[in-house]
């Protein structure tokens, strides 16, 4: 029979333990952020996707930070108004900085409280601080002008100097 000495296996048990214990919490933290999130979302009146260029999906359609306000308008005439909203991203887009501005305007016009998802944690929109931004519409991004723009259908340039039939 070996026997050990009581120090050195009682600091290994200990060292032992410590490790498992710390490795467990890392783990548990690392997945509780997400996790709570998507159980939180279940106690808020309405939950908001943060979408493309300030725009949000809400109930699955696109909308525009001044259609979203119309979407507030009618939930407010018809007795539907939300009292919290939760702001989340979507797949698409991450919450911007004019997401919560637009947020803070709608926050101040129709009287809900709105959260946002901020990096797994769950902060206000305060419109003070976020400097509450003017409800807008979007606007697609205009494409440059092609090269066959002042052509013809034969692709001859209007206006070019050996188009004039002068009779020379």
């Amino acid at each position: 029979m070996i026997r050990f000495s009581k120090l050195p296996t009682r600091g290994a048990a200990v060292l032992l333990i410590g490790s498992l214990l710390l490795l467990g919490g890392c783990h548990r933290n690392a997945t509780k952020s997400a996790a709570e999130i998507t159980q939180v979302q279940s106690q808020f009146d309405m939950t908001i996707k943060a979408y493309k260029s300030g725009q949000f999906l809400i109930d699955g359609a696109v909308l525009s930070a001044l259609d979203a306000g119309s979407h507030f308008a009618y939930l407010k005439d018809s007795g539907k108004l939300p009292k919290t909203v939760l702001l989340v991203p979507s797949d698409d887009s991450k919450i911007k900085k004019q997401h919560l501005q637009y947020m803070a305007r709608l926050q101040l016009d129709y009287g809900f409280v709105a959260y946002y998802d901020d990096g797994g944690k769950l902060a206000r929109i305060n419109p003070i601080e976020t400097k509450a931004r003017a409800l807008e519409d979007y606007r697609a991004p205009s494409t440059a002008p092609t090269s066959d723009t002042n052509k013809d259908a034969a692709g001859t340039p209007y206006g070019n100097a050996s188009d004039s039939s002068s009779g020379h």
